[in-house]
């Protein structure tokens, strides 16, 4: 194992071009993952006739595929109908789509666990469904959505590692790249990579202890 030679300045500078895309990709993901997850859930929590049908059969379809075959989908299956999408966005869609169903699973779950008797009393002191759904049921909800809403996200972080199968030059990618040179610095590349995607997980499980906390 030649450690001197793994973290060579040209090869951390390599690695942390990667972590770099491994953020802004993790970033945009949460964003736009957890604004369709919301939307989605509500919408199935609402019970709409026919359009909550259809968001459910839709969120288990997505659920049930594994997250690799929609990313293939998103950049070589989408090509076949004439939509290109750059590297980027192609595993933005993915995780987004996928990501997007699992939290909206969250959000349908956070939004049924407030008690009936809140619904009840709000609706009945003169309350619009949407007035309640707004000042009384998302409120309490959020709170208890919390821990499970950052685990999502913390293993959306560590999915956008499977995007190296089309050639994102996020972490993961750069990685190989480093680790291709030389075997004598493949453990010392997967020691780092693995201190890199712990610390930055680390950090964001602490920051959601102290935002549960905060909300006590």
């Amino acid at each position: 194992m030649d450690f001197q030679k793994a973290y060579s300045p040209d090869n951390l500078r390599f690695l942390m071009e990667g972590l770099g895309m491994t953020l802004r990709l993790s970033a945009t993901a949460i964003i736009l993952s957890f604004i369709l997850g919301c939307l989605l859930g509500v919408l199935r929590y609402a019970r709409i006739p026919l359009l909550s049908r259809i968001v459910a059969m839709g969120i288990e379809i997505i659920r049930n595929l594994p997250l690799l075959l929609i990313i293939f989908f998103s950049k070589f299956g989408l090509a076949e109908f004439g939509i290109n999408l750059s590297l980027f966005w192609a595993a933005i869609l993915a995780l987004t789509v996928f990501e997007g169903a699992m939290i909206s699973e969250i959000v349908r779950g956070g939004l049924n666990s407030v008690e009936k008797g809140l619904v009840e009393a709000a609706r009945s002191s003169g309350l619009s469904y949407i007035q309640t759904l707004r000042h009384v049921v998302v409120p309490i909800a959020l709170r208890r959505m919390v821990p499970p809403i950052v685990s999502q996200f913390i293993s959306l972080l560590k999915d956008t590692s499977l995007v190296v199968i089309i050639s994102l030059a996020e972490l993961t990618h750069n990685a190989n790249i480093v680790m291709g040179q030389d075997i004598n610095i493949v453990f010392p590349i997967l020691i780092l990579v693995a201190a890199i995607y712990f610390t930055v997980n680390y950090v964001l499980s602490l920051a959601a202890r102290r935002l549960e906390s905060k909300q006590v």
